[in-house]
């Protein structure tokens, strides 16, 4: 598989950003984002629509959505603010030299990464001349069409990413969108801008020995898998019934547990990423953009793995955050959250295990003049191990895209428990 640029360019907002917007401060949640891109692959079937007329649609629709969404047109200045200048997000468009389906067949993460218009852990030392936004549009040789959007996470969560693409969407179908108020919004007194000088949150991370050698697969829980599931972790002494999310954690963490029992870990901890929008009083307009997320840690004491209990203890870690919590939780400062500021500061005595979930996301409904997706997919790792989930087609399923060691891969994926729910790498 080959990918040839046929053409790149700078895309600016179709109307200027007002003087008295020109300035996009960051808030704390901000500041501490990982130093990456977040990005998502829609995969269109070939139709009748697609033409060099569909695509100056396409480019003229990204422009007006940049108008919108203006903080994803500026540049970074100083960690502190986004300088909403009007300089303009990347536009790709790429000939892939062969079928959707050499890569539907069996989705690889190496292959997707192909298609994006630049990798999720991309340098972003110079982060004052990168931009925020790039979109990748790849043409096959059948005539189906892959459109990949990376996001820059210091301006951006999986629902910032999710509101922009929806947007451009209805705008490039001519379709009413009634996102325009409440795009931007200043979160700055939730979560307070901070003097970071010296701190590298990622750091401790980083180090650990199994960072540079891991391995990345697609372990999918089709519908009927997931039910089942839910339906085995039920009626016990922890919880009575999970949700998807929650049995499939369970069950990939008690997968990854098991093994690590062997280690010299000594707490063991799943961290799941909990979109706060309406979760707060007020709640934000879930089409906002910015990082308003915060991490649910659960904590297991015991060495026997009881799915149950560990589904227990994923609800449990969720359910605690309210607006009451939030505030508790950053009323001093962004980088001391409890439990995470002892695991980032004492790598070596904790076991963690990271889920972020898309889940529910409508990437499915995004229809940019050619249909709906029939597929979504990212290249996005959850370092140094841990699983990024999103829905199956139908919305019954899970999608796991599971970062691990190479050894810890070759246990997990011939795991009795993951292998009775799950099929490894399976084509679409």
């Amino acid at each position: 598989m080959e990918v040839q640029i046929i053409s790149q360019e700078i895309i600016k907002p179709s109307a200027p950003t007002p003087h008295h917007l020109r300035t996009y401060k960051l808030s704390g949640k901000d500041q501490i984002a990982a130093l990456a891109y977040v990005p998502v692959i829609l995969f269109y079937s070939p139709t009748n629509e697609m033409s060099s007329k569909n695509s100056d649609y396409l480019k003229k629709a990204f422009s007006e959505t940049l108008t919108l969404f203006y903080p994803f047109a500026g540049r970074i200045k100083d960690v502190l603010f986004i300088d909403c200048n009007d300089d303009g997000a990347t536009y790709i468009e790429a000939h892939v030299t062969c079928n959707m389906s050499v890569i539907l067949q069996q989705p690889d993460i190496h292959q997707l990464e192909q298609l994006l218009p630049c990798k999720p852990d991309e340098n972003l030392d110079e982060l004052s001349t990168r931009v925020m936004l790039a979109v990748q549009v790849n043409y096959f040789d059948c005539g189906g069409i892959a459109v990949s959007v990376s996001i820059s996470h210091r301006v951006a969560d999986g629902s910032s990413l999710v509101s922009f693409v929806k947007c451009w969407a209805a705008i490039s179908c001519g379709v009413d969108h009634h996102i325009v108020d409440g795009v931007v919004v200043d979160c700055t007194s939730l979560f307070p801008p901070q003097d970071l000088s010296g701190i590298k949150l990622h750091e401790s991370f980083r180090n650990d020995n199994t960072y540079c050698k891991t391995v990345t697969k697609r372990f999918v829980f089709y519908g009927p898998k997931v039910a089942a599931l839910r339906g085995k972790l039920s009626n016990g002494p922890y919880l009575d019934r999970p949700t998807r999310i929650e049995a499939v954690s369970a069950l990939m963490w008690g997968a990854f547990v098991g093994e690590e029992n062997e280690s010299k870990k000594v707490y063991k901890v799943a961290a799941h990423n909990v979109d706060l929008r309406k979760r707060l009083d007020p709640p934000l307009p879930q089409h906002c953009i910015g990082n308003i997320i915060h991490t649910a840690m659960a904590k297991w004491p015991a060495k026997v793995v009881d799915y149950n209990g560990l589904a227990g203890k994923i609800h449990e870690s969720i359910g605690l955050i309210n607006n009451d919590y939030i505030c508790q939780v950053y009323a001093d400062s962004i980088t001391d959250q409890g439990l995470l500021a002892q695991i980032v500061k004492d790598p070596n005595n904790w076991s963690l295990f990271g889920f972020s979930s898309w889940c529910k996301f409508p990437f499915y409904e995004v229809d940019l003049g050619f249909g709906k997706p029939i597929w979504v997919g990212t290249a996005m790792r959850l370092m140094p191990r841990g699983a990024f989930l999103l829905d199956t087609r139908d919305g019954e399923g899970i999608e796991a895209w599971v970062t691990l060691s190479e050894e810890a891969m070759l246990k997990f994926e011939k795991n009795p428990d993951i292998l009775a729910y799950a099929s490894v790498s399976p084509r679409i």
